[in-house]
């Protein structure tokens, strides 16, 4: 039986391994094509996959069955969970895989791309620009079908020209810039709070005007502390949670 390929990953030893391991797979099981198979390799050949060891995997594989994404069977292996529903709360660690996975495993439809200028409240990010490029997609539930968030990122101009669109309907966009684009992404910062639905959102997301949403702006830096990408998201409140993990090492 062929087995499930998950993406490779570059670990941050300043991280616990079994926390990169455990977002890096769920990105790979969320972001699967319909075809994919469902068994996963060994814990050893994962192990091999990912450079850590056996304990290591057994721990994160341990996280991903109690998300309900895989479940394991004595002597028969690892499979992946069809059904499994993927709008589990938001866990913040810190690094761009761990970004990657939390937004992944929804169906998204993109509502709008073009260029933009930069709006007043995110000018302090693009001090040099006027203008950028602005892609505006809608999340559904893949198992419901329901809108669960609407996203508007604004991407410096040089990089927008080697974005597909059509690959935004397929990958989160922190994944289209490093790995397709070739960005050279060092670090997100997030910033999370409560708002009002505003007319905008409360149609998109089928939500009662003014009623409570999860406001999310995440900033992608470059090594030289340059902005790439300001993601600006609106959650439903009553849909998603975040929990945020700090590293005291």
């Amino acid at each position: 039986m062929t087995s499930f390929a998950p993406d490779s990953i570059v670990l941050n030893r300043k991280l616990p391994l079994w926390y990169q391991v455990s977002q890096s797979l769920r990105a790979s099981i969320l972001g699967r094509s319909p075809h994919d198979p469902l068994r996963l390799p060994t814990e050893e050949q994962l192990a091999g996959h990912y450079g850590v060891s056996v304990l290591t995997m057994r721990q994160a594989l341990k996280e991903l069955e109690d998300e309900g994404l895989i479940t394991r069977h004595r002597r028969r292996g690892t499979f992946i969970e069809p059904d499994a529903r993927r709008g589990a709360p938001v866990r913040l660690l810190g690094s761009v895989d761990a970004i990657v996975a939390q937004q992944s495993g929804m169906t998204t439809e993109l509502l709008e791309h073009g260029p933009a200028p930069v709006p007043s409240e995110l000018a302090e990010h693009f001090p040099d620009l006027a203008e950028t490029a602005a892609y505006h997609r809608l999340r559904n539930d893949e198992k419901t079908g329901e809108p669960t968030n609407h996203a508007r990122n604004y991407v410096r101009p040089e990089l927008a020209g080697r974005i597909d669109p059509q690959d935004l309907v397929r990958w989160p966009m922190t994944k289209v810039l490093r790995d397709v684009v070739g960005a050279d992404i060092s670090r997100i910062t997030d910033t999370v709070e409560a708002r009002l639905a505003d007319p905008e959102t409360a149609r998109l997301l089928r939500v009662p005007l003014l009623s409570p949403i999860l406001h999310y702006t995440g900033v992608t830096y470059d090594s030289a502390g340059k902005a790439l990408d300001v993601a600006v998201i609106h959650y439903r409140g009553d849909r998603f949670s975040f929990t945020v993990t700090l590293d005291a090492t």
